[in-house]
């Protein structure tokens, strides 16, 4: 079984920081794209940034410049680094990491965290 555990959530004032971590445990083959999606109420699901194990990073347009995704893989962890937030990033976020479980089978799939709030207010 594989789990994706975050924390880091909080209530925090306009021009603040916080920083999200997601660890992944359990039966872990190898780990490809690991990233934060967020929703908000009234909002769709939106991706907010995705680290591949090789290749570019993506970012939201909305987060570029103010948001750092990271990736400790010896930890199978995944960071992200939130700066000079606004209410308008308030939202559940949500770690994604796409996991392959067996050696041999290629089975790997989307795996998500239980999403942690993040409210952005004075």
């Amino acid at each position: 079984q594989v789990q994706l555990v975050e924390s880091g959530g909080g209530l925090v004032q306009p021009g603040g920081s916080l920083r999200l971590s997601c660890a992944a445990s359990g039966s872990i083959f190898s780990i490809s794209t690991m990233g934060w999606y967020r929703h908000a109420p009234g909002k769709p699901r939106e991706l907010v940034a995705r680290m591949p194990s090789g290749g570019s990073t993506y970012y939201a347009d909305s987060v570029k410049g103010r948001f750092t995704v990271s990736r400790d893989n010896a930890k199978n962890t995944v960071y992200l680094q939130m700066n000079n937030l606004n209410p308008e990033d308030t939202a559940v976020y949500y770690c994604n990491a796409d996991i392959r479980t067996h050696w041999v089978i290629n089975d790997e799939r989307a795996y998500w965290g239980q999403g942690t709030q993040v409210t952005v207010s004075s």
